[in-house]
């Protein structure tokens, strides 16, 4: 961010079987009904809940409003705080965003960091084959699990800041 602005902050969201990043938020600030009402329109679109959401302990993720909206839709499952490793596909999620993305941009609005980090989400799902995957892009893998396999076991949650 350029400097003297408020920093972004991201929330990703990522299906931790097909490694495919449904979505996110990047914003100033992320209330906790904002990033459920991103989690209704993620689920919307893809016709169900995943059986769990696995995030760190940020005051949007682990709040009363976001366990009320859990309920019956889905488990949630907190990582230890101060123990990343324990939620490790997604830190490496994370890395790899900071590497190629955050760290080789200036946004000078929140605009342009939106833009600039959906259209790397876009590449890392559409153009880029992971080994773990029989070297498919994630929405390919996540094509293909869809039609065979009605649900997905868990979607990852994870907040950082640029």
């Amino acid at each position: 961010m350029h400097p003297g602005r408020r920093p972004v902050k991201i929330v990703s969201t990522v299906d931790e079987h097909t490694r495919e990043c449904l979505g996110g938020l990047v914003e100033r600030s992320i209330t906790a009904d904002r990033l459920i009402d991103k989690l209704d329109r993620l689920t919307t679109g893809r016709r169900r809940y995943p059986a769990a959401l696995r995030s760190d302990n940020g005051p949007e993720l682990a709040c009363e409003a976001m366990r009320d909206w859990a309920g019956e839709r889905v488990g949630l499952a907190f990582i230890p705080p101060g123990q990343p490793w324990c939620n490790g596909y997604i830190e490496l999620f994370n890395g790899r965003l900071r590497d190629e993305c955050l760290n080789l941009n200036s946004f000078w609005s929140l605009t342009q960091a939106r833009v600039v980090i959906s259209d790397w989400k876009d590449e890392y799902n559409h153009r880029r084959r992971h080994s773990a995957l029989g070297y498919r892009t994630p929405a390919r893998y996540a094509d293909t699990c869809i039609r065979q396999q009605p649900t997905h076991r868990w979607w990852t949650e994870s907040r950082g800041r640029h």
